[in-house]
């Protein structure tokens, strides 16, 4: 993810918007971080073309969408209180978290 001065930046306000509800969603509902990446990384497999947060969007309607279904498998280890956004504070965390190796 950029940064400038350890800082997240986004090109535009939405962008971090994006960001800041799919993290918002997860942490809300104590969901595990999982939940969100794997259909991130879908939905970047599914359109590689496509402007890296609008996959993030994609993901968090994809998301969303589960959960009105009821899709099975959501939840596990809560992700409520957990330092979430810490995970993107500091030297690689956001990548280590998206990228699946964190």
């Amino acid at each position: 993810m950029p940064r400038s001065n350890g800082e997240l930046v986004f090109d535009a306000p939405w962008q971090g918007r994006a960001f800041a509800m799919a993290i918002g969603l997860v942490d809300a509902l104590g969901l595990r971080w999982d939940e969100f990446r794997n259909r991130l990384v879908a939905e970047i497999d599914a359109a590689p073309d496509r402007p890296y947060y609008e996959s993030w969007l994609a993901a968090l309607e994809r998301l969303v969408a589960d959960l009105q279904r009821g899709h099975q498998g959501l939840g596990g280890t809560p992700a409520h209180g957990s330092g979430m956004v810490g995970r993107f504070e500091g030297t690689g965390g956001s990548e280590n978290c998206m990228s699946g190796r964190g």
